[in-house]
């Protein structure tokens, strides 16, 4: 019983084709249905003889297709003009009723196949779309599993190099662990990008969650500016680590945000570090703070206060 029903609720969507003897043996059941209905309508109106075959029609259609609607209609019509429970003659107007019924029969047949078709065509394109949607998906998880490959060479390569400089190989080494994590980050999403606060958390995570306090809402980054971001937030926690906030145990750094209209602005406060005394030379990661907004119509300002690093930032927030 189960899969019968089965069977006829995937008939009525169309995605499945019944056989010629079942559609045939439904229509005779919706016929035999409505007649019956006839018969006890004819205690009241004896002078329908038409109407209750228009649904007969209607499911018939639906579930076999038009060759069997346009059966359904010529036999319903017989019926209504052979089988009689009121005892009425046939005549002119039981004519003119039969010639409408036809008329509306054949178009109730036309738009019930007319949407059987259009919905055929939008399940095929909805199964397609699903199939590249699955191969697109397939394609960006191998294409960034070859990245974090590639980032994996590149990074034991410069390490082989770099062995016997550890200054040099400690500074690149932080930044590309930084770029994996970010990439890491979009490709949770899709390639997407990702939530802000969710980026700012895999880079202060690491320095414990009672260090850090964000404030502002939920909002979601293109990847390309979640990349410039998740570079400068790198940059950022870890002058704090060596310099800031965080080289100090009761050191605390707190990151606020807004939006207004599409601008972003982001303000990174350090307290409670160690006093700065001295601003040395402004190095790679000083250019990389001043530069990396500037595709995003952006600028970054930094004061060295005496508890720590006071940046703001803004920039534009593309459309996603």
């Amino acid at each position: 019983m189960t899969r019968l029903i089965d069977d006829i609720v995937r008939i009525w969507r169309g995605e499945q084709q019944p056989s010629l003897a079942w559609s045939g043996t439904f229509a005779a059941m919706c016929l035999l249905i409505a007649t019956a209905f006839r018969f006890g309508l004819a205690y009241v109106r004896p002078d329908v003889f038409f109407t209750p075959y228009i649904p007969a029609v209607f499911f018939a259609t639906a579930m076999g297709g038009s060759a069997i609607g346009i059966a359904t209609a010529i036999i319903g019509a017989a019926l209504g003009v052979s089988v009689d429970f009121g005892g009425a003659e046939l005549d002119v107007a039981r004519v003119t009723l039969m010639v409408l019924y036809l008329a509306v029969a054949l178009s109730v047949v036309w738009g019930v196949s007319h949407y059987r078709t259009i919905a055929t065509k939008q399940r095929e394109i909805a199964k397609r779309l699903s199939e590249e949607e699955s191969y697109r998906k397939l394609l960006v998880d191998e294409l960034h599993h070859r990245l974090k490959n590639k980032t994996s060479t590149i990074h034991a390569v410069l390490h082989q190099v770099l062995h016997d400089q550890p200054q040099i190989w400690n500074t690149i080494d932080r930044r590309i662990r930084a770029l994996a994590t970010a990439d890491d980050l979009i490709a949770r999403v899709e390639g997407r990008g990702c939530d802000l606060k969710d980026l700012l958390l895999s880079e202060l995570g690491p320095y414990g969650h009672v260090r850090f306090e964000l404030n502002g809402d939920p909002l979601f980054l293109p990847a390309k500016l979640a990349v410039s971001l998740a570079l400068i937030f790198h940059e950022l926690a870890t002058n704090a680590g060596k310099y800031g906030a965080f080289s100090s145990p009761r050191g605390f750094l707190q990151v606020s945000w807004t939006m207004r209209e599409d601008r972003l602005k982001l303000t990174w406060d350090e307290a409670e570090g160690p006093p700065i005394d001295q601003i040395g030379k402004p190095g790679f990661g000083t250019k990389l703070l001043n530069a990396a907004l500037t595709p995003f119509d952006g600028k970054t300002e930094t004061s060295f206060l005496k508890t720590g690093i006071h940046c703001t930032m803004q920039c534009r927030v593309p459309e996603s």
